[in-house]
């Protein structure tokens, strides 16, 4: 399989562009996305959570992540680090396990006064159900970091690595992600 950096350009209808203003500096956004103990906390959309997180974060290191379904058989992603430009860059590649389908994820820190303006891109999907799938989970996902964010800058984190996720879960996501499939 090619590397997904000696790519063409992907069809516009296969890339997932999205943006999120985060009310937080870029270099605490950016570190919210470069450890484990955090990452372990926030990643995934409602109903899911890392049941298993290795990080080599590092260019050339690679990353493994089981996103846990409650009750059901968890959904194994990982990928390398291609890019890492603290706090302005990040980009890695994105492999679910079950199609071994290699995709890269571009992050853009922009600094906005006082909050960062995230920037991201994944190229390219194998169609667009996948597309939108990804689409619904990463937005809820930037809505539980939101959550995360402001609870980090608040000294107010829990105990509980996860149990703050039962009350952030159920809060008001916009509404155009409460009907996605979670898929990221």
């Amino acid at each position: 399989m090619a590397a997904a950096t000696d790519r063409k350009p992907a069809p516009d209808d296969l890339v997932l562009n999205l943006e999120h203003v985060f009310d937080a500096p870029r270099a605490l956004v950016f570190r919210l996305w470069s450890s484990p103990d955090h990452i372990s906390r926030w990643w995934g959309p409602r109903g899911y959570h890392l049941g298993h997180c290795e990080m080599d974060f590092r260019v050339g290191g690679s990353w493994r992540f089981c996103m846990q379904p409650e009750g059901r058989p968890g959904h194994w992603i990982h990928g390398e680090y291609r890019e890492i430009r603290p706090p302005e860059r990040l980009s890695f590649t994105y492999i679910n396990d079950s199609d071994g389908h290699e995709m890269l994820v571009e992050l853009d820190f922009l600094v906005e006064g006082q909050k960062t303006r995230l920037i991201f891109r994944q190229a390219e999907f194998l169609n667009v159900a996948e597309r939108d799938g990804h689409r619904g989970g990463w937005s809820q996902t930037f809505g539980i970091l939101d959550r995360y964010v402001g609870l980090y800058k608040s000294r107010e984190l829990p105990e509980s690595r996860l149990g703050w996720r039962d009350v952030a879960d159920g809060g008001d996501l916009p509404s155009a992600v409460a009907g996605a499939d979670g898929g990221h």
